[in-house]
């Protein structure tokens, strides 16, 4: 067995399979261009979940319009291990949202705000935000790590979301580690 990361290049969701990230990106400027007046937010995050013999990772991609809707699409990668050490986890996790909003480059992002743009002064807005799953609380088991991952998160130029609003990576992501 090998010891490292099984990624899948893929995107997949409900309606469809095997996509690349440009074609990610062609789903969500498409999204977006249906409603140029929308306030959208770009979120990205990851969540894993041990097995037996292996633990999973999703990093899910959300686009939601406000009040009006959402697209949205997993990645996921599988560690031929047990990941039994939290901060590790929590880390690849993040990693893996890093690698993702990193494929936003500057030319895309500014891709994606030039279809909102023309609609500023009539209340149209863009957002891109890096969900983690991590929460603040004294109780939460992953609270020593808040600084760090948000400073990483922050550092990319993407604002930080932990639990409890961190739900693409709590919520969406979660779903599909099962």
């Amino acid at each position: 067995m090998k010891n490292y990361s099984v990624h899948s290049p893929t995107f997949q969701n409900l309606q469809e399979t095997g996509m690349t990230f440009e074609q990610v990106f062609e789903r969500i400027i498409t999204f977006m261009q249906f409603d140029p007046n929308g306030n959208y937010r770009l979120m990205v995050g990851t969540d894993s979940q041990v097995h037996k013999s292996n633990t999973v990772f999703i990093t899910g991609i959300v686009i939601q319009n406000e009040g009006k809707g959402v697209w949205a699409c997993i990645r996921k990668v599988i560690v031929p291990r047990k990941m039994t050490h939290l901060h590790e986890r929590i880390s690849l996790e993040l990693s893996l949202t890093e690698e993702i909003v990193s494929l936003f480059t500057e030319e895309r992002k500014n891709e994606l705000i030039s279809i909102v743009l023309p609609h500023l002064y009539h209340g149209a807005t863009f957002t891109m935000e890096g969900h983690i799953d991590i929460g603040a609380g004294k109780r939460n088991k992953t609270s020593e790590f808040v600084r760090e991952m948000v400073t990483r998160m922050e550092s990319m130029g993407v604002e930080p979301k932990i639990k409890p609003d961190a739900f693409v990576a709590s919520s969406y992501a979660n779903r599909y580690t099962k």
